[in-house]
């Protein structure tokens, strides 16, 4: 289940709220200018179903964003548990960074820990099947993964070269919980 937990920068294992409830995330992100959604499928989608397929079953959704947004371009990525390169990628995400451009993503499957640090607040999201995040560009966040990674994601971009992060240095990433799924709290 989607979970946000909110904390104090300085107070990394004391969560100011911690909720699963869709509408409260939703009203707490917009809140920080982040978007999130829940999005169903309007066909079912098989396991190692082709992009084309993924991105066919949410085609509403993804017109209606890239609309409102101006995306222009749109793909699918996916990571699995067996993946020879799991630990470099998941090393990569994990430290602070923001992006030129809104870091958006919707799970079709699987799931993955957003982290997004605003002013002396730190938003931990745990993103699952059918949630969408649209972090406004310049947000400092960091994504885990977890270290046996299963997801497939749709990931929207208005630049041509895709994601870029720029790193800040700070170790905040460090001194906050990493993913594990399937544990509770």
């Amino acid at each position: 289940m989607s979970r946000l937990r909110i904390f104090e920068e300085a107070h990394p294992d004391q969560p100011l709220l911690s909720t699963e409830d869709a509408s409260r995330i939703a009203s707490e992100l917009s809140a920080i200018g982040v978007a999130f959604e829940q999005w169903q499928a309007t066909q079912a989608i098989a396991p190692g179903a082709s992009s084309e397929d993924v991105m066919a079953a949410y085609r509403g959704d993804i017109d209606r964003l890239v609309g409102e947004r101006g995306f222009r371009s749109v793909d699918v990525v996916s990571i699995a548990p067996d993946h020879p390169q799991r630990d470099q990628m998941r090393a990569k995400f994990l430290e602070e960074h923001f992006h030129k451009e809104d870091e958006v993503r919707f799970f079709v499957a699987g799931s993955g820990l957003f982290t997004l640090h605003v002013d002396d607040r730190v938003f931990e999201i745990r993103c699952e099947q059918g949630d969408l995040i649209a972090v406004p560009d310049s947000t400092h966040h960091w994504f885990d993964m977890g270290p046996e990674p299963y997801f497939v994601a749709i990931r929207f971009f208005t630049e041509p070269d895709g994601w870029v992060g720029h790193f800040t240095g700070t170790d905040i990433a460090r001194r906050f919980p990493r993913y594990e799924p399937g544990q509770a709290g």
